[in-house]
Formats: C-alpha cells, sequence, structure tokens
C-alpha cells in the first residue's frame, strides 16, 4: 500500500541520512564541517598517514583476530555440547552461556574491571582479548547452534556404526555442515570486537587504545573531516563483512534444506 512505503521510505531516510552528510562531509575542503568548500581527498590521504590512527587500527585488528579466533573453538564447541549431550542444569547453563548477548555493555565492562582489580591482573591488550572473548563466543555459539538444530544426527550415528571415531565422526562429518555457521559467526563477531568501545576503554591498558578509542579521544574537540573519513571507511568495512556472513548463512541454510 502507498502508506506502508512512504513510511518504508522515511524510516530509510531517518537511519542512512546521517551516513549520507557524514560521507559528503568526508570529502569537504573545509577543515570544519560548517560549510562546503569543495572537493577534495586530501583528509583520506592524511588519515593513512597518521600514525596514530594506524598504530590503533593494528591493535583492534590484532583484539579483533584473536578474539575470534579463541571464540570459533570455544563457541563451536560449547553450540556442540549444548546440543548433542544431556547433562544436569543444562537448562541453567545454557542461560547463562547466552547471557552477555542480553546484558548491557556497561555491565561487562565494570563486572570485568572488577574481576581483573580483584585477581591483581594488570590491564593490556589481552584484558581486552579476554573481555572481547566473552560476548563473541555468545555470538558464535548462537549462530552455531540455530545451524544444528536443523542437521540431523544420524549422520553422525552411521559415522560412528561405520567405524569412525568420536573425534573422526565431528571432524569429517558434523564440522563440514558448520563450517558456514562457524564462518559466518566470526565474521559478525569480528565487526561487533572491531566496532567496540566501552569494554575496550575499561580493560585497556597504557599503549594498547583501540580505533574507537582513538576516535572517541580526537572528538572531545570537534569532529574533523579526517574523523569523518575513517567513519565512512568502517561503515563500508562493516557493511561488506556483514553482507559476505549472511550470505554465507543464507547459503549454507539453502544447502541444508
Amino acid at each position: 500500500m502507498a502508506w506502508q512505503a512512504m513510511f518504508s521510505s522515511v524510516m530509510l531516510m531517518l537511519m542512512y541520512l546521517p551516513i549520507l552528510v557524514l560521507g559528503f562531509y568526508s570529502f569537504n575542503k573545509s577543515p570544519y564541517s560548517s560549510g562546503w568548500e569543495g572537493f577534495t581527498l586530501e583528509w583520506y590521504r592524511k588519515l593513512f598517514q597518521d600514525e596514530r590512527i594506524l598504530f590503533a587500527l593494528k591493535n583492534s585488528l590484532i583484539v579483533a583476530v584473536t578474539a575470534v579466533g579463541i571464540s570459533a573453538v570455544l563457541g563451536t564447541l560449547m553450540a556442540v555440547g549444548l546440543s548433542r549431550y544431556r547433562f544436569p542444569f543444562k537448562g541453567v547453563y545454557v542461560g547463562i552461556s547466552y547471557l552477555p548477548l542480553i546484558i548491557p555493555d556497561i555491565a561487562i565492562a565494570v563486572s570485568t574491571l572488577v574481576f581483573l582489580a580483584a585477581f591483581a591482573i594488570p590491564l593490556s591488550i589481552w584484558t581486552i582479548i579476554a573481555a572481547h572473548v566473552v560476548f563473541c563466543i555468545a555470538y558464535i555459539g548462537l549462530i552455531v547452534s540455530s545451524r544444528l538444530t536443523g542437521l540431523d544426527s544420524h549422520i553422525e550415528e552411521a559415522a560412528l556404526d561405520l567405524g569412525a571415531t568420536p573425534t573422526q565422526s565431528f571432524i569429517l562429518v558434523l564440522l563440514p555442515q558448520l563450517m558456514p555457521a562457524i564462518v559466518a559467526g566470526c565474521l559478525l563477531s569480528f565487526i561487533l570486537s572491531l566496532d567496540d568501545f566501552l569494554i575496550a576503554s575499561f580493560t585497556s591498558g597504557s599503549g594498547s587504545g583501540t580505533l574507537p578509542m582513538e576516535i572517541f579521544s580526537r572528538i572531545r574537540t570537534g569532529v574533523k573531516p579526517d574523523i569523518n573519513a575513517l567513519s565512512v571507511i568502517l561503515i563500508i568495512v562493516s557493511a561488506f563483512i556483514a553482507a559476505i556472513a549472511e550470505f554465507i548463512r543464507f547459503s549454507g541454510d539453502n544447502k541444508k534444506n
């Protein structure tokens, strides 16, 4: 209907108009965003020559890649264990496992900081990684669990009947079927880890600041075109990775069906 199309158009405009304005001003020749003075790519060139930005980006990539790598293994094993095995208080454990999905980031950040302080663990890039593993495991585990619900467990049983060990059955039979969900979960978790500011700011030590933290430290004195350019790049990269994750997940669901 006409009113539904109009409503959808208004909602899309409200959602994406700020991003379009951000992209527009990232090409502004003026060092201030108050007025348009001409088109330039100077801010993008300066951005890739900024040592502080590059150092923060390196830290963010180290954190995201390491946290996602650890979470991929633990999250997959957690999902398989909860799906395939029975044990006491399984329902309670399932609820606890996915709590990071609904707990506010500020609560995770504060609780992690209190835990680190209680055991006198010095803050560093590794404490950021440990904090990010907490919520990355939950996201990967949830996506893998949704994939497991549609798989036929009799295939694994057939492999065991044919002489395969439980480990061989998991690696050769189950894992290939779970791979699309694992990859999709890893890509989604990578984006969340790369974009996280709140948890990283509570758990980072000296010299371990991430890219969102560097951006925040600069916008306190005003948003400059180089930050606009960086934001545009982050939006494009995040959207691209999210699209790949959704495509892989959708392709895996189609093959399953």
